[in-house]
């Protein structure tokens, strides 16, 4: 009969389990200096290893022939525990022996002697569901357990014990295994089944597990059932990750503020026999993606998804801003709230879609939040400056500024060439990177494509009241010195940060080294820095 691979491969030696040094090495320690305790608490999230260590654990205090805290594997204790006819090792299930009746039976039969091993093991498996009554019944015998008695807990919920258990065990904590981790027990078990697995397929799946390495390996187990060449595609079929277009036109809708679109969405996901419970938690994953990218520096090891959704979820992420997410999020989970208590579940799923597509229709605090944000955006960075009825002046010489318009502020300082240039050094030894740079230039592009690719590659710094804006093409400054193009920058700066800041070029120590070794360099820099200050004033 075909084993799954979660059990075919489970380790039989504490070298063999993955991600828990921090348990493994403690329990080898304390058996080969005979400490062994009477009673152990193993906690953590599922898949991690708890069972598998209560095993281990139950065959190294019984094997006849010990090697550095593991068991042998090859005496007859050994033999009789994996293949699960050593009498003196119990495993109970508490989810479904929860009653007193079931402790006082276990109670009872501690007190007989093993029959052919030193210790009684008895593993509770899930020991979090045992009813109060029988967790009572269990304190006395598991405080002062006869001497032949090891009684090891396992639980994935151990704020459900109470303290007076977890007070008379020795616990220990298992942590969800890391990616690199799973990936590589991945790859090596494929190679001894005959496969191959890319290294992109095995991270992907060790996203999946979300640190659990029995889920990842019973993906594993499905993903060899289709090709033993095991792919980014392949895992995207077998998975349910291929076809998530939808997830990403509804965020649009939601976006463009398109209710009857996104109606129209629902209904067809309906006809075609989806779920709107899994449509809703599906959304609340893909906008907790959005989140995740908007407020990290780098999302991808949060998020389970294949690199080139990945890339999708960068670029929406980009144009949608970051209250909308949150608005998202609470709906939706509250959405999902009532139709766990019963609700028509595409009736539910509708009426947020419309609460998100017109958020003036929610009275939240998250959509309340949403329409300030909306206004802010929206609202006009300038006041229009107020023209005179009367006849228009005589021409000048020069262009004067209107003293009802605000003076925009020069990209550096003017007083003078040296000035500016000392003043502009300085500016740049205290810069510090704009995080929200791609953000700003996914706004510029909807300006001006022209600006959008002539920023292409380029870097922004922050310094006091300035962004200072390192651009590898020289047609970028060229087009900050237009007067309608540097009032765009500066509104879509604004838009994402909040502020308005004055604009100016990021001179990099090297540059800045070059100029004071180089006068002719130098005075390039200062005639560049002065013409886009002139054109500045020009343009007021």
């Amino acid at each position: 009969m075909y084993q799954v691979l979660y059990r075919k491969w489970r380790p039989r030696c504490f070298a063999d389990v993955v991600g828990q040094p921090q348990v493994t090495v403690t329990l080898q320690n304390e058996l080969m200096a005979g400490r062994v305790a009477h009673a152990y608490l193993f906690t953590g999230s599922r898949g991690t290893g708890k069972t598998t260590c209560a095993k281990i654990l139950a065959k190294a205090v019984n094997c006849l022939n010990p090697q550095d805290g593991d068991p042998c594997g090859e005496c007859e204790i050994c033999r009789a525990a994996d293949g699960g006819s050593l009498m003196d090792i119990v495993e109970i299930d508490a989810a479904s022996n929860n009653g007193v009746d079931n402790i006082r039976t276990l109670r009872e039969e501690a007190n007989f002697t093993p029959a052919s091993a030193k210790y009684r093991v008895y593993i509770i498996d899930e020991v979090h569901m045992l009813s109060v009554g029988a967790f009572n019944a269990l304190l006395k015998t598991l405080e002062e357990p006869p001497p032949h008695v090891i009684f090891i807990l396992a639980t994935t919920e151990v704020h459900k014990l109470p303290a007076t258990i977890l007070s008379r065990c020795q616990r220990f904590d298992f942590r969800r295994i890391p990616p690199e981790e799973i990936a590589d027990r991945l790859d090596y078990v494929a190679r001894q089944e005959g496969a191959s697995i890319d290294r992109e397929a095995a991270f992907l799946l060790a996203r999946l597990a979300d640190g659990a390495l029995r889920d990842a390996l019973s993906l594993l187990d499905q993903c060899l059932g289709r090709s033993h060449t095991v792919t980014e595609a392949v895992v995207n079929e077998t998975a349910g990750l291929a076809g998530r277009d939808h997830l990403f036109d509804f965020a649009e809708f939601v976006r463009q503020q398109d209710a009857a679109s996104a109606l129209e969405l629902i209904a067809r996901l309906h006809e075609g026999s989806k779920d709107m419970a899994r449509l809703c938690e599906e959304l609340s994953s893909h906008y907790r993606g959005l989140m995740l990218i908007k407020t990290t520096k780098s999302a991808r090891n949060l998020l389970a998804v294949p690199e080139e959704e990945y890339l999708r979820l960068e670029s929406q992420a980009l144009v949608i801003p970051l209250t909308t997410v949150l608005h998202c999020l609470d709906t939706l989970q509250e959405a999902l709230e009532k139709m766990g208590r019963g609700a028509d579940r595409r009736t539910e799923m509708e009426m947020a879609a419309i609460r998100l597509c017109s958020p003036e229709l929610d009275a939240s605090a998250a959509a309340l939040l949403r329409r300030v944000e909306a206004l802010e955006r929206g609202a006009p960075r300038r006041q229009p400056s107020v023209q005179p009825s009367a006849a228009p002046p005589a021409p000048s010489q020069g262009p004067a500024p209107s003293p009802a318009e605000p003076q925009p502020a020069a990209p550096v300082p003017t007083e003078g060439k040296a000035a500016s240039a000392a003043s502009m050094a300085e500016l740049t030894k205290n810069a510090v990177p704009l995080d929200s740079w791609p953000e700003i230039l996914q706004i510029m592009k909807g300006y001006s494509a022209t600006i959008s690719a002539a920023f292409t590659g380029s870097s922004a710094y922050v310094s006091g009241d300035y962004v200072l804006i390192d651009a590898p093409r020289e047609m970028a400054f060229e087009l900050l010195r237009k007067s309608s193009q540097r009032g765009k920058m500066r509104d879509a700066i604004q838009q994402v940060t909040g502020r308005v800041y004055k604009l100016g070029p990021y001179r990099r120590p090297e540059e800045q080294e070059a100029q004071q070794e180089d006068p002719l360099l130098q005075l390039a820099g200062r005639a560049r820095e002065a013409g886009i200050a002139v054109t500045e004033k020009q343009s007021t």
